[in-house]
């Protein structure tokens, strides 16, 4: 096995569909938002700000964020916003890790074999 063999193929998903969701989900206060809106539920702008340091305008600016890479969904109820998780992109994001995770355990293995049959 030559060292140009173990490199790892590249996968069939397409990175660059996941660079949005990468890059929202690339703030601690998103993550934090997401991981109150993970319950299942519906929740307002107002009970997400809730014990929070950032004023309702800052957590209404990182939902755009979350709902422009189509992580949360936002519906009206009278005056309200009320934004819910939509797990489709974070389970596409897992799948993708997924496959990355395989592909450089594959590659590993490719290259312990070919280490140890050099030394054999």
């Amino acid at each position: 096995m030559s060292p140009s063999t173990l490199k790892p193929r590249p996968l069939n998903h397409r990175t660059h569909s996941h660079a949005p969701l990468f890059a929202a989900l690339g703030d601690e206060t998103r993550l934090s938002l997401l991981t109150k809106l993970s319950a299942g539920q519906q929740r307002s702008i107002t009970d997400l700000a809730h014990n929070s340091p950032l004023t309702r305008q800052a957590i209404t600016k990182h939902l755009r964020v979350l709902e422009r890479a189509h992580i949360v969904r936002c519906t009206r109820s009278g005056r309200e916003r009320l934004y819910e998780l939509d797990p489709l992109p974070v389970q596409s994001l897992k799948n993708y890790l997924d496959a990355l995770s395989n592909q450089w355990d594959a590659a590993l293995t490719r290259l312990r074999t070919f280490v140890e049959s050099e030394h054999s």
